[in-house]
């Protein structure tokens, strides 16, 4: 797969308020950039660390361009709910229920086939699954069909760093907060800002952000699921 130069943006959200959240946001082309899924290494070390996901590819000739955590974990650095890595699901669609905002429902799956990305509530998953590249289960949705999620509250004062994948076409936004956000104001800007109708939530307190052009690589927690650009 061809890859082109990552855009990278800092942006600011639209919201008519006196403060306006700032955000980093990636833009990812998965027509032509190849987007991939990691969590560890061929004896299933879990990388952790941008670091030394980087130093693995480099003796495989391949360049990290771009990386972010990439959803909920267990203890043990496992993936908390669906991980699809090269076609192969390592661990299965989860659907039950639990406190966190992993199972602040709907909660869902952001999903790259041929026909390219896709962010889609997670009992809607099994029905679009064929030919999955890659696929990671967060939650809470923060949009479905341009509509924000139902349990958000505008009002809320529960803000903190965030990061989160919307989909527009054939683009994938990646986009991390660079001062704490609530869940209402990150959907906000996905909608009003990047034109999403569907964006999901990745994590918060371990969002972290692998950008070398913008002189970000993040390493303040040990991370579980990756997702990157390579080339």
């Amino acid at each position: 797969m061809k890859t082109g130069l990552l855009l990278v943006l800092i942006a600011f959200s639209s919201l008519a308020q006196a403060r306006e959240p700032r955000f980093t946001v990636v833009r990812v082309d998965t027509r032509t950039q190849d987007l991939r899924l990691f969590l560890g290494d061929e004896q299933g070390v879990p990388f952790h660390r941008f670091a030394k996901l980087e130093a693995w590819l480099k003796p495989q000739g391949m360049r990290l361009r771009f990386a972010m955590n990439a959803g909920m974990y267990e203890p043990d650095y496992s993936p908390v709910g669906l991980f699809v890595a090269d076609g192969k699901a390592m661990t299965p669609l989860n659907l039950a229920d639990g406190k966190g905002n992993f199972y602040l429902k709907p909660n869902g799956v952001f999903l790259v086939t041929d026909a390219g990305p896709r962010v889609v509530e997670s009992t809607q998953y099994p029905t679009v699954a064929r030919d999955v590249r890659l696929a990671t289960q967060s939650g809470p949705l923060l949009l479905r069909d341009g509509a924000i999620h139902p349990g958000f509250d505008r009002a809320s004062t529960s803000r903190h760093i965030r990061n989160a994948v919307g989909v527009n076409g054939d683009t994938a936004y990646f986009v991390i907060s660079d001062e704490p956000v609530t869940f209402y104001e990150l959907a906000l800007y996905f909608r009003d800002t990047l034109h999403c109708a569907n964006a999901l939530y990745l994590d918060g307190a371990i969002s972290s952000l692998y950008a070398p052009d913008l002189g970000r690589r993040d390493a303040k927690s040990r991370l579980g699921p990756i997702i990157g650009v390579v080339e």
